[in-house]
């Protein structure tokens, strides 16, 4: 049996979205690649529009979690990677559909500079831990 902990200890700074520190006990731990915004017949979802983007990335993901008995109750860890940081706001607005906004997973947000095709505007990747 699986325990996940989210928290935010005193001595650390506020966090807006997120959770600084995940405390896992057993369970399996499941890695879920970056993902883009492709749908399931491999074409490019919002072309230009980063909440469309977004919103396709965590169907992505939700699938991928669901492939494996997980949701995103599950999730202790969220990777973003963003060609505009300054749209953060976009994807917390999607990002918050999914993921239970009073105790969110760990993150990481990441502007790059290039994806490996040119019409991406984002990727996540994703730890999960089940039972």
């Amino acid at each position: 049996m699986s325990s996940i902990t989210l928290l935010n200890p005193a001595g650390m700074p506020a966090a807006n979205g997120y959770s600084h520190v995940a405390e896992v006990r057993g369970g399996r731990t499941i890695y879920l690649a970056g993902q883009v915004a492709l749908n399931v017949q491999g074409e490019v979802v919002g072309l230009n529009d980063l909440e469309a983007q977004t919103r396709q990335v965590f169907a992505n993901l939700q699938a991928g979690l669901a492939a494996v008995g997980a949701t995103f109750e599950h999730v202790v860890k969220l990777n973003y990677y963003l060609l505009d940081i300054s749209q953060i706001a976009v994807v917390r607005t999607i990002r918050d559909l999914y993921v239970n906004v009073s105790q969110p997973p760990t993150s990481t947000a990441v502007e790059v500079r290039r994806f490996v095709r040119d019409e991406f505007l984002i990727e996540i990747d994703a730890i999960a831990v089940i039972d």
